[in-house]
């Protein structure tokens, strides 16, 4: 999606200080550009409330730690700036992007010392996907490539690198006239999308996937509790393709996203059935509760 005109008269916070969008930018010669050591976070405002927003900023803490960052700023001083930077937008509904990366201070493979920045931008920003596609359900490719093994890359990280094979699989799967793609895992197990968690119903129970390769989202979280209070039964287990093929109904979860019913992938079809409508509906009320 596009970023919408009105994001060039907002404010950035970056550093400490809050600037105006024109007025930011990097070196082109920065660690982050070429070899990706960037981790950051997505995050929602509804109704002038951040989402889970301490959730959001201790998992950035987490990530740029699992890449050997430590972050100049604190969760308390990340949570004080993302407020401040709102109000001083004056946003009700928005999109937040919070991210640390390395600098330019050394350019190789080792970052050792390179220099640890922070910023934060935010914009208002529809639903990722267009409200029709709520009713029918989006449509998913299944990518050629896979999510890697735990031991081979900082899986547990919501790192920008990460993000190569995503970007790849989506883009091949919108030129092939998807909406997104269905990413398994290196051991030919469903994953996820390319952003978000996905979920099956299957004879009124709720199936995910384990996340012990991709990221444990925490929208993904909340709708799991979200299942269990409207008690619906809900396992974590490793799935094949062919199990998901079977499923009653498919769904996608995630900050952006939110909870995205799956009307197709590849050449099978997909209904947008109860328990789907019924936990877009709670997670529609918990947000702007």
């Amino acid at each position: 999606m596009l970023l919408p005109e009105s994001v060039n008269d907002t404010k950035v916070w970056i550093n400490g200080e809050v600037k105006d969008w024109k007025d930011c930018s990097i070196h082109i010669i920065n660690h982050s550009l070429h070899y990706g050591s960037c981790v950051f976070e997505g995050e929602r405002v509804y109704n002038g409330k951040i989402f889970k927003s301490r959730e959001h900023s201790e998992r950035l803490h987490r990530s740029a730690n699992i890449l050997n960052m430590q972050l100049p700023f604190s969760v308390e001083q990340i949570e004080a700036a993302k407020n401040k930077l709102l109000k001083d937008n004056g946003f009700d509904d928005a999109y937040i992007r919070c991210f640390a990366w390395r600098g330019g201070e050394v350019m190789g493979i080792s970052a050792n010392g390179a220099g640890i920045n922070v910023a934060i931008t935010m914009w208002q920003w529809p639903s990722y996907f267009p409200a029709e596609l709520k009713e029918k359900g989006i449509s998913l490719k299944t990518s050629k490539w896979f999510k890697p093994a735990p031991d081979t890359a900082p899986t547990q990280s919501k790192a920008a690198g990460l993000y190569m094979i995503g970007s790849l699989s989506k883009d091949q799967s919108m030129r092939d006239g998807y909406h997104d793609a269905l990413m398994l895992d290196y051991r030919g197990y469903v994953a996820e999308s390319t952003g978000a968690n996905l979920f099956m119903v299957k004879d009124g129970k709720l199936f995910t996937a384990i996340a012990d390769c991709f990221l444990n989202g925490i929208t993904r979280r909340t709708v799991i509790q979200l299942a269990k209070d409207n008690g619906i039964e809900v396992t974590e287990k490793h799935i094949l393709p062919a199990e998901l093929m079977e499923a009653d109904e498919i769904f996608l979860t995630g900050t952006a996203a939110e909870v995205t019913p799956v009307g197709k992938i590849d050449n099978t079809d997909f209904q947008v059935g109860d328990i789907t409508r019924k936990l877009m509906t709670a997670y529609t009320e918990l947000v702007n509760s």
